[in-house]
Parts: C-alpha cells; sequence; structure tokens
C-alpha cells in the first residue's frame, strides 16, 4: 500500500518545494518506488510536448520518470481556464476527477507518494479544488510549511487551518522553515505551546539560507525573458549579490559581494570591459557571477568582442539598469531541474534538518 502525504504551505515562497525535494531524497532511502504530484499547476511550461506545472516538470527529471509527467500534474490552470470553469465550458466534476485518477496510477507505481500543494489554503477555490478539499479527497496526511516566527506565524497557520478543517483535512505537522539561527529553539518552544493540546505535532526545517534562495542566471535569464549569453556550463551559477554598476569602475570593483550579478548600462564600456577582463582572474571569478547589460544604447563592436572572447555570463535587455534592478530585487527564486548544486545542497543537509522519522510516524 502506498503512503501518502499532502504538502500545504500558509503561503507563498514558505519552501515546499524544498521540503518536498528534502522528503524526496530521504524517503528513496527507505522506499523502493517514491513519486511526487502537483496537483494543481499554477505555473506552467511547455515539457515535452505538454503544458505542465513547473515544479512537477522539475521532479519528472530528477526521478528520471519523464513520461509520467502528465500523471504527476493533472490540473493545470493554464490562460483561460478559470473562467472556461466558471461558463460552464469544464465540467465541475472533471478537476477532482482528473486528479484522483492521476493519484490512483501514482498509488500503483509507488511505495511512497509526496503531493504537493500550490500557495495557500484557498488556491484552487475557483475550480472547486482548493489545497484542503484536495487532501481531504486523496485521503493524504497533511504536512504545512510556515516561515519562521511566532504571532504572524501562530496567526497564518491558524487562517489556514480554518479552512483545512472545513473541507476535514488531516492536518498532522505544522512545519517551521527558513528558520533564524538565532532564533530556532524560542521560535519552535513557543509554536509548541501555541499549538498545545491539539492533535498537531510541531516541527522544524532549514534555517534561512542564501544558498536556496538567491537566484541562478538561469533563472535570471527566464525572469527577463532574455537569453543567456556565455560560457553555458555557468547557468546554475548561483548570484548571491544584485549590484547596480553605476559608480566609477574601480569602486563598483571594489565593492564587489559574493558571486555577484552586476547591471550595467551598455554605455558604459569601461565598466564592462574591465568586468570581462577580471573574469578571467579566479580571484575576481568568484565575485562576479555574471552581467545584465540594460538600455537601448548598442554596445560598442570592440567592447562586445572583449565581453564575447572572455566568456562571461550576460543578459542583454533594453530596459534600464534601474528597474531591472528593483524587478530582480523582488524577485524570488524557484528550484529548477537544472540546479544541480542546489539539489545536491538539499539532499546534503536534509538529514540534518528533517526528522523522517517523525514525519513517517505520523503517516
Amino acid at each position: 500500500m502506498c503512503k501518502k502525504i499532502f504538502i500545504g504551505a500558509t503561503g507563498q515562497h514558505c519552501g515546499k518545494t524544498t521540503i518536498s525535494l528534502s522528503l524526496l531524497h530521504l524517503a528513496r532511502k527507505r522506499y523502493g518506488r517514491v513519486g511526487f504530484m502537483k496537483p494543481i499547476g499554477p505555473k506552467c511550461i511547455d515539457f515535452n510536448g505538454m503544458k505542465v506545472d513547473k515544479d512537477a516538470a522539475m521532479f519528472a527529471s530528477v526521478l528520471g520518470v519523464e513520461d509520467d509527467v502528465a500523471l504527476m500534474s493533472p490540473m493545470t490552470l493554464i490562460p483561460g481556464a478559470t473562467r472556461s470553469f466558471l461558463d460552464g465550458g469544464i465540467p465541475r466534476s472533471e478537476p477532482i476527477e482528473r486528479i484522483l485518477l492521476a493519484s490512483a496510477e501514482l498509488e500503483e507505481k509507488n511505495d511512497f507518494l509526496i503531493i504537493e500543494g500550490a500557495g495557500h489554503g484557498g488556491v484552487g477555490s475557483v475550480l472547486g479544488i482548493n489545497n484542503p478539499y484536495v487532501a481531504a479527497a486523496l485521503k493524504a496526511p497533511v504536512l504545512m510549511v510556515t516561515n519562521g516566527g511566532i504571532g504572524s506565524v501562530i496567526d497564518s497557520v491558524e487562517l489556514n487551518l480554518a479552512l483545512y478543517h472545513r473541507e476535514k483535512s488531516d492536518v498532522r505537522i505544522i512545519m517551521l522553515n527558513k528558520l533564524i539561527p538565532e532564533k530556532r529553539e524560542l521560535s519552535i518552544s513557543y509554536l509548541k505551546k501555541g499549538f498545545a493540546g491539539r492533535d498537531i505535532t510541531v516541527t522544524s526545517a532549514f534555517d534561512y539560507s542564501p544558498l536556496l534562495a538567491d537566484p541562478t542566471l538561469q533563472h535570471v535569464a527566464e525572469l527577463l525573458g532574455f537569453p543567456l549569453n556565455g560560457d553555458p556550463a555557468e547557468k546554475s551559477r548561483i548570484c548571491h549579490t544584485i549590484q547596480m554598476g553605476a559608480a566609477s569602475s574601480q569602486k563598483v570593483i571594489d565593492n564587489l559581494g559574493d558571486s555577484t550579478l552586476l547591471i550595467v548600462t551598455g554605455s558604459r564600456d569601461e565598466l564592462l570591459v574591465t568586468a570581462s577582463s577580471l573574469h578571467h582572474i579566479p580571484e575576481y571569478r568568484k565575485r562576479i557571477a555574471g552581467l545584465v547589460i540594460g538600455g537601448h544604447t548598442p554596445v560598442s563592436s570592440i567592447t562586445q568582442r572583449i565581453i564575447d572572447d572572455s566568456r562571461i555570463p550576460y543578459i542583454r535587455i533594453e530596459e534600464t539598469s534601474s528597474e531591472v534592478f528593483l524587478r530582480l530585487r523582488e524577485h524570488v527564486s524557484k528550484i529548477g531541474a537544472d540546479d544541480i548544486e542546489k539539489i545536491s545542497h538539499i539532499n546534503s543537509i536534509a538529514e540534518c534538518f528533517i526528522d523522517f522519522n517523525l514525519i513517517e510516524s505520523m503517516l
């Protein structure tokens, strides 16, 4: 019989996918066949000729089961789907029927199934299949992921629990994630007090990690909608610092942070040449992840040759540097199948932070 767990959350960016990857890694040490499912897919991509959820595509690649991706992403919220549903173009029973049929097939193929929800508890309500409803329909115990903290965490958990209780979902675990290391024990102890007397276990996951939170060069390119040029082997490089190249070239270089994505206007030939030239030097290669070259002004031909010869990763866009800087500072990174460094890091620390014995005992 296949064991199942539904990974819910109090909101976006709590780390559901990171937790799902951790459980995948830990479960594969004990179970011969481990599967994944994203019942509601709000963020879709083209994958093997199909529109599927991004996370489902990533897990299909990680697991090497690309042929099962349609089962792993049975209900996608493509543009127009919600209007079609409300207008009667999609039968009311179709979304949950698709999910139940896909889950049944995945349960036959696996011994342990990780089911990842989408966003907070209310996501999917427009189709009549919010996260708590799906978890209850699949008879899957719920692990609810939330960010670290005390008061705000209890508030957001209570808000979501009301919907899970209404749908008669079985919430068994609340997992704090992205904890501040020096506040870890304090947060956990007060959350346990806050939910004392209920049949819910409070546990913890990872400390906040820039390695997991910061975007890769490939993610930046996808966000901006332009190709990543230069050395393709650098696409998984993580950008820990995003810096505007507005000062003099010397000051910009002197103030480079760790693995910096440098945003430079196309007219700044001196800075572009300097950064490209320094990319050959190991000391600076660690500090310069790549360039975003903005603005309508063409890069001079000689400068472009130096950039290309250096093979420094760069993205050429038409937005101004300040516009790009603001967009990237507000961006929250998602993990993709090509993020080898991030996935490897998650696997390496999962056993230190995730109590799989506890989770398994609650299923």
